[in-house]
């Protein structure tokens, strides 16, 4: 009899299936003019000085980049007045969330997440053996008091996606102190804060706060939204630096390009292309509210650069239909959620043209 070649905990593992992208629905289709709303990426694009430094870095690619990132650690400590030796870069947040399953769960311990959220936070604790505890979401947002009460002696992780993905909402920063003052110290808490540029509200939590305190907390960022870098990859976690050297001893030695470093290094020095990038969501939220109101369509307020909107039909086939009109959209029953659809904010003419598409898919059902 064959031994099985796989780990037992990898059949249990959902494979993340990501937004379309825009040549593959060109070429499929055989469209052209596709407008991808899908992934929740800055449709400005990187800053003009990330740009340049690309261009000034293309005949630099045949070395190996800095294994620790040393100017763009330097810059973020300096742009979030942390030291060093509280930050790990990775490539994107997502490899960071791999990173502290693999530093911290061991096999049957478990992690605590909610639902909705991202995904990824399952699939790195699954493929550490982990086991994942699902705490419904309360009107769409995190439930902080159930999570907490989800919290047992096996417990390892909280993951705290703030705002969530695919939902846009936010727990406040009351709300936040509660929980962290319920659960054992040596919980370690994740706050993914992708989004954190895009929030506006006055009572979003300022996690690093948290940090500073030297409790068990890890701080997610990203240069993929708002920054617009989302193809280069390349994200940062701010911890305690125990809880930073834990997570280094399971990085990959060069798990960061060059490319990447160099364009997030002048993406901090280029707050004029944030300000507009912020500026152009906040009027893309007004437009959108109008529309879905106008449209009788009920969607959550969102404090990110999406929206979750209840289109009243089959996600599936409005996704289908708005595809073949050249309008990507991400839809909500990989979430359980059938009936939902969330849209990335764009540019203008974008937002008018997938409001147009929807208007007439809907029309049809």
């Amino acid at each position: 009899m064959s031994k099985e070649l796989n780990r037992k905990c990898i059949l249990s593992i959902k494979p993340y299936v990501p937004g379309k992208p825009v040549e593959e629905v060109e070429r499929e289709l055989g469209i052209s003019n596709v407008v991808k709303l899908a992934s929740n990426e800055n449709p400005l694009g990187p800053a003009p000085k990330s740009i340049q430094v690309m261009h000034d870095l293309v005949d630099k690619v045949a070395v190996y980049p800095d294994g620790n990132c040393y100017y763009l650690k330097n810059a973020i400590s300096e742009h979030l007045d942390v030291t060093p030796a509280n930050l790990i870069i990775g490539n994107g947040s997502d490899e960071i969330i791999k990173l502290i399953a693999e530093a911290f769960l061991e096999e049957g311990e478990e992690a605590i997440v909610a639902d909705p959220t991202f995904s990824e936070y399952d699939f790195a604790i699954k493929i550490m053996g982990g086991r994942t505890i699902v705490v419904p979401t309360k009107n769409l947002t995190h439930d902080l008091s159930a999570m907490a009460a989800a919290v047992t002696d096996k417990t390892k992780l909280v993951f705290i996606c703030n705002p969530n993905n695919p939902t846009g909402t936010m727990v406040s920063k009351s709300e936040t102190d509660a929980f962290l003052a319920s659960i054992p110290e040596d919980v370690i808490t994740v706050f993914d804060e992708a989004y954190y540029e895009y929030v506006t509200d006055e009572e979003y939590p300022q996690t690093l706060e948290y940090v500073n305190q030297g409790k068990n907390v890890i701080v997610l960022r990203t240069f993929s939204k708002i920054y617009g870098l989302a193809g280069l990859r390349v994200g940062y976690g701010v911890a305690k630096p125990e809880l930073i050297g834990l997570v280094g001893r399971v990085k990959e030695p060069f798990n960061v390009n060059m490319m990447a470093q160099g364009a997030a290094f002048a993406a901090l020095d280029d707050q004029d292309h944030v300000v507009r990038s912020r500026a152009l969501n906040e009027e893309g939220k007004e437009f959108l509210a109008k529309e879905f109101n106008r449209l009788g369509l009920s969607f959550v307020p969102t404090h990110a650069n999406f929206v979750w909107v209840q289109i009243k039909a089959d996600c599936q086939k409005v996704f289908a239909k708005m595809l073949r009109r050249g309008v990507i959209v991400r839809t909500g029953d990989i979430f359980g959620a059938p009936d939902v659809i969330r849209v990335t904010i764009g540019t203008p003419g974008q937002n008018q043209r997938f409001i147009e598409v929807l208007e007439a898919v809907l029309a049809e059902e």
